[in-house]
């Protein structure tokens, strides 16, 4: 909104170009989501103290997070309520890519709305049913797959998968596009709600990918650049750095009330948001499969879960003392601080290793 009231006095003031620059708007929606989450986040903790909107902590969980029960939760809403209006304000609302990944990063933290609130209503640690949330999952990982594929520009990338380390290369997909757009979207959310057991674990992993992707995104849509780096060129994505420019910035501002020991949880509102938000940015800027690497951590733990189970059912043993992956550390005799910074260093490298893909191909 404020892109489009001070562009057009670029033609009484020269200084006013500056608005044209995706670069300079992302730093403003960086700044501004980042002092909305710290100057509204008094006023939210204590909303959700006087509703009684409370963490309840699962009792099979360490021992010690019992403490921890009774802190307000669904403090998501900051970071999703940060967020938008910080885009809305900076980015230009023309841009299709732009509505795409911000109307099913909302989806998103509506399922996790929906699933805190179910959980705080009735006073019980489990929300919406796993069928409940996955379906719901689909439901959008389908129309951001549909909304990608028919607004791909160049028109010829529609339904096309990029490979890392190799010059340009698109592989056509065709019918397995949708259900590949769902699995990285369902992946992704899931896989942050997931890392979301620590005071501050999530959310500066976070900062960390979507700080990554907003360079991928950039360059994916400024043509000089990616045809230099050889990046599968997208026109018009460059518009999304906004965007996730503002999914570094309110994840920051939230971090001040989030960092150990935490006033406030952000709950699946928050988690689910910022996974299909990540999700659905690594789509647009036809860089899916970096987000294996980029988001490594976030894989990381959702392996540990999913190889926990498998061998529980299969030989009847563990393999972690317990999981996700910080809690198997945690149960080693790692403080919670350890984990969460020795997790957040990884997440770092995994970040650096992604951006060190653009000179190898």
């Amino acid at each position: 909104m404020l892109y489009w009231l001070l562009l057009p006095l670029s033609e009484h003031s020269i200084g006013f170009n500056v608005f044209r620059y995706i670069t300079f708007r992302t730093g403003l929606a960086i700044a501004t989501a980042f002092f909305i989450s710290l100057m509204v986040g008094p006023w939210l903790l204590r909303q959700l103290q006087n509703l009684q909107i409370r963490q309840a902590i699962r009792e099979e969980g360490p021992q010690h997070h019992q403490a921890k029960a009774g802190t307000p939760t669904m403090g998501g809403v900051l970071i999703v309520g940060s967020f938008t209006l910080a885009t809305l304000l900076w980015a230009d609302l023309t841009n299709r890519y732009l509505w795409t990944v911000l109307l099913v990063t909302l989806g998103f933290g509506l399922i996790g709305f929906l699933d805190d609130w179910i959980k705080v209503r009735y006073r019980r640690n489990l929300g919406l049913t796993t069928r409940q949330k996955l379906a719901l999952q689909m439901v959008i990982g389908l129309a951001g797959g549909l909304a990608t594929r028919a607004i791909a520009t160049p028109a010829e990338h529609a339904g096309a998968l990029a490979l890392p380390f190799f010059k340009e290369i698109l592989l056509p997909l065709g019918v397995l596009y949708l259900p590949f757009v769902v699995l990285v979207l369902l992946g992704s959310s899931n896989a942050v709600n997931l890392t979301d057991g620590l005071d501050g674990l999530a959310i500066g992993a976070m900062v960390i990918a979507a700080s990554t992707y907003t360079m991928f995104v950039y360059i994916a849509g400024h043509a000089r650049i990616s045809e230099y780096l050889h990046i599968v060129p997208v026109s018009g994505a460059g518009e999304v750095a906004v965007f996730t420019g503002s999914i570094v910035g309110a994840p920051l501002g939230f971090l001040w009330f989030n960092c150990h020991p935490a006033q406030v949880f952000m709950g699946d509102v928050g988690s689910l948001a910022l996974g299909g938000g990540i999700g659905i940015v690594a789509v647009v800027a036809k860089q899916e499969l970096l987000l294996i690497l980029v988001g490594g951590l976030f894989v990381l733990e959702a392996a540990s879960v999913l190889i926990q189970v498998t061998s529980y059912r299969l030989r009847g043993k563990r393999v972690f003392r317990m999981a996700p992956l910080h809690h198997h550390f945690e149960l080693l005799g790692w403080t919670e601080t350890q984990v969460v910074v020795r997790f957040w260093i990884l997440s770092v490298v995994f970040a650096l290793a992604g951006l060190a893909t653009l000179k190898l191909r």
